[in-house]
């Protein structure tokens, strides 16, 4: 099983990925109360800005501070960490 890091030591099985979106989008915003609404919105943020939320095939919803595009590329080279990205996490 090959794992999606998705930001301070949260992860996500990639085989249950179906799309990794941009939260400021509205049906970002109404996907967002209604995994709040059934217990099924998961905050990997930290408290930091939600940069991205990744929807997967069990109805979960994860949120990340990580950009769309940065866990796109984890996604193609899982296992390997961008230096940009965890330096952008640290300062954030």
């Amino acid at each position: 099983m090959k794992l999606l890091h998705v930001g301070f030591s949260n992860s996500v099985s990639i085989d249950k990925i179906v799309a990794i979106i941009s939260p400021e989008t509205a049906i970002a915003k109404r996907l967002r109360d209604l995994g709040r609404e059934s217990n099924n919105l998961i905050d990997c943020t930290m408290g930091r800005k939600m940069r991205s939320m990744v929807l997967t095939d069990s109805d979960f919803i994860f949120m990340s501070a990580m950009r769309p595009e940065a866990l796109m590329q984890r996604m193609e080279r899982p296992g390997v960490a961008d230096d940009a990205d965890a330096e952008s996490q640290a300062t954030d």
